[in-house]
């Protein structure tokens, strides 16, 4: 759960920075992965006791002062440092309005619907916070249905990529994948128990390679870049990424372009109106053309 999350925080980055990183020796018996408490109380300039409260969860508001110390000390980088202060920003938002807790989505407004209709021929999704895929476009249906992404009532893209073997056949830089996936979980978490439940799920059932990346605490995301994929129908694909945050919905936009030539034209290929040109490459004529329903949930 998000109780003494702030806390975990800190000692997850204390315990995956190297001592020759902020100039101390290694020195052959050093026990603690990472660095020891009180080093980074030494370079932070705060007490040991206090550093322990804050890792114990028993001290959860420090002051900006103090956080822009201990971020120092640990050589967070822009999206930890960002990461740090929300997390001491919704411990003090539960003190102040105890009992409100942010929910997790599920509503399409009509407007974003549009939104990815339009977009017409590149493959566009919604997700929420823990991923679940909300609606899609034809485009998309297209590229990922033969990929099982699509199966069951409530598809959830995080659930798919480390519970679904098919996931490490179709993406050959699924190690990458799993990072970014976990990384926008945590980054979105935001004091939300039903997020933290459903890590809690997920965990339970496919283990270590989820949970050894969750307890890493990742939050550094791309908010685009380019992701190979191995298509069943159309061989291999490019697809370069783009995604749009839509903050009052506490939702994701994304939208896929192809990244190179031969992308381009094997997607042409798999979004033709008709099966037939899967194989063929023959235009064909319009009372050929079969309508592909859109889904959305």
């Amino acid at each position: 759960m998000m109780d003494g999350e702030l806390g975990a925080f800190l000692r997850s980055r204390r315990e995956a920075l190297r001592p020759e990183q902020v100039g101390l020796p290694a020195g052959p018996r050093r026990r603690t992965p990472g660095l020891r408490r009180a080093e980074v109380a030494t370079l932070a300039q705060v007490s040991v006791e206090y550093l322990t409260r804050l890792e114990q969860g028993r001290d959860s508001r420090p002051s900006p002062e103090i956080l822009a110390a201990l971020a120092d000390a640990l050589r967070l980088d822009h999206a930890d440092r960002r990461h740090l202060q929300q997390l001491a920003s919704v411990e003090h938002h539960r003190q102040l309005c105890a009992g409100r807790r942010p929910s997790v989505s599920r509503t399409v407004r009509p407007q974003v619907r549009g939104l990815l209709d339009a977009l017409r021929d590149r493959p566009a999704y919604l997700l929420n916070r823990v991923s679940d895929v909300l609606a899609w476009n034809d485009a998309f249906e297209r590229l990922t249905r033969p990929l099982g992404l699509l199966d069951g009532d409530r598809p959830n893209l995080l659930w798919f990529v480390f519970a679904d073997e098919r996931a490490r056949e179709h993406f050959p830089d699924w190690a990458e994948l799993a990072d970014q996936q976990v990384a926008e979980l945590h980054r979105l978490r935001q004091g939300d128990p039903a997020t933290d439940a459903f890590a809690e799920r997920l965990g339970r059932t496919v283990g270590t390679p989820f949970t050894s990346r969750w307890q890493r605490r990742p939050v550094a995301t791309r908010s685009s870049a380019v992701r190979r994929l191995r298509h069943p129908q159309v061989g291999p694909l490019s697809l370069a990424y783009e995604t749009l945050e839509l903050a009052d919905d506490q939702q994701r936009l994304v939208v896929h372009l192809p990244a190179d030539p031969a992308t381009a034209a094997a997607l042409t290929r798999l979004l033709a109106p008709h099966p037939r040109a899967l194989l063929t490459g023959i235009p064909l004529v319009d009372h050929d053309v079969v309508a592909v329903p859109r889904r959305g949930g």
